[in-house]
């Protein structure tokens, strides 16, 4: 995939209000603890997240999202009027139906000629939405379009403790341990072709690959069987498995991306990686060979947002100034399924 006249105009988040730090968790945790005779800090120690946000009980998906489209909007100068495409590309949704993009564009007043849909690709729906939105832009079809996205952890993680308090067991610990690294917040990523504003970041474009024969590493959903007695809902991941078989679909994905990219000797200049925790972060960039310096972290202080994450952590790292005009910024994204996605961008 390559585009030559496609930008990243500018980005917009909402963090959730409520600051919830692991040890919190762990505090509820307790019993499950003391039965299964863990030591208290194992889970900021497992994944380096030590804090994560929580949305208020009866926050809806499509609030946070448009919140983050406006700003992103109002960073532009564009109006909701020039969006020809709205993407919502979150695992969490408002409904089944209609799309949660339907309410966000509502929200802030697009067009009745913009498409407006959802995507689902697990925790590359926000990049799996922005190749969507380019490929318009390069075909004429548009000439802004916007991607947004609103995840929350709480109901997941709530559920995910009261089953193991109700039933206590190692084998369910290590199935449910990635679960406690859910954050909670919203992004919007406002694209738009050169003829209506080169401002912004080229998007120069980007490879992908998949490992679908791994897809049942990590499941969320009643499909499965993972339904509780009141209807809630749990996710089950093979944390090792992912890791393992991650880091080397994202070694295969890496190395087609550099060639394709044209990625020179000693770059990408930085690299803004899905946010996981301590030990994705680690053994991806000693595979792919990038150095630690290179990359921004969010996931200690927000912990794993899922479609959020990435594009909420460049945002960050573009405000913060680590990420610099003629950098070129490599987005390295993976999710459950396996899919792994890497796009190249010249800030």
């Amino acid at each position: 995939m390559k585009y030559s006249k496609v930008y990243i105009d500018s980005f917009g988040y909402e963090l959730a209000p409520i600051v919830v730090s692991s040890k919190e968790l762990e505090k509820r945790l307790e019993p499950v603890y003391k039965k299964m005779r863990i030591n208290p800090g194992q889970l900021e120690a497992l994944t380096g997240i030590y804090e994560r946000r929580y949305w208020p009980t009866r926050h809806s998906m499509h609030e946070g999202a448009s919140i983050a489209a406006k700003r992103a909007l109002a960073k532009s100068g564009l109006s909701a009027s020039d969006i020809g495409m709205l993407i919502y590309g979150g695992v969490c949704r408002d409904n089944i139906e209609p799309a949660t993009a339907c309410s966000v564009a509502d929200c802030i007043g697009v067009s009745n000629e913009a498409m407006v849909f959802d995507v689902s690709n697990a925790c590359l729906g926000v990049l799996t939405g922005m190749i969507q939105v380019a490929n318009a832009i390069e075909l004429g079809q548009i000439k802004a379009g916007i991607v947004v996205s609103s995840e929350s952890s709480r109901q997941i993680v709530d559920a995910t403790i009261e089953r193991l308090t109700e039933s206590p067991d190692m084998e369910m610990f290590k199935k449910t341990i990635a679960t406690m690294t859910g954050g909670s917040g919203a992004v919007a990523v406002l694209m738009t072709s050169a003829e209506l504003s080169d401002k912004g970041h080229r998007l120069k474009g980007g490879v992908l690959r998949n490992a679908v024969k791994h897809h049942k590493l990590c499941v969320w959903g009643p499909d499965a069987g993972l339904m509780g007695r009141g209807g809630e809902v749990f996710m089950e991941t093979d944390s090792v498995g992912v890791l393992t078989h991650g880091t080397v679909l994202g070694k295969e994905t890496y190395e087609a991306f550099k060639v394709d990219m044209g990625i020179g000797e000693g770059q990408p200049d930085k690299v803004i990686c899905h946010q996981v925790g301590s030990a994705h972060q680690k053994l991806i960039l000693e595979s792919l060979g990038i150095s630690k310096d290179k990359d921004y972290a969010t996931y200690p202080y927000l912990g794993n947002i899922g479609t959020v994450s990435l594009p909420l952590t460049a945002a960050i790292a573009s405000e913060r100034e680590f990420l610099q005009k003629n950098d070129l910024v490599a987005f390295l994204g993976i999710g459950s399924g396996l899919n792994c996605m890497m796009l190249a961008v010249e800030w």
